[in-house]
């Protein structure tokens, strides 16, 4: 697998990484670092704890690696749950909805990656 076809997998935006960072070996630089980023693991194990502000925390530190990437699916469902765990006020059943969905994305990132990783 290729970059590019890593990023067709993952729900990426290629050109727009590549606008970003300009040369593939960066692009790929950053993107094999992603598997050693511990946002998401903090994101699960702050939300399964119930302490949101650290769950916050983690969620917008991922939404920003996301964003710098241009992994796009995984930004999406990362930025829904960073504003659901914003301010005081959480609805936990919710929160549990969007945990769902940005543990799904981030499979599906993270299987992605190891396939170019692979090659």
């Amino acid at each position: 697998m290729n970059l590019k076809e890593c990023y067709e997998e993952l729900g990426g935006n290629f050109d727009e990484v590549q606008k970003r960072l300009r040369k593939e070996e960066m692009i790929k630089k950053f993107v094999l670092k992603f598997l050693n980023d511990k946002s998401f693991e903090n994101l699960i194990s702050a939300v399964e704890n119930h302490n949101y502000s650290d769950a916050f925390m983690a969620a917008h530190t991922l939404k920003g690696v996301c964003q710098n990437l241009s992994f796009e699916r995984l930004f999406h469902s990362s930025n829904l749950i960073t504003e659901a765990l914003r301010g005081d006020n959480h609805d936990e059943s919710l929160i549990s909805e969007l945990v769902g969905k940005v543990t799904e994305d981030y499979r599906i990132t993270a299987e992605a990656i190891e396939k170019l990783k692979a090659e």
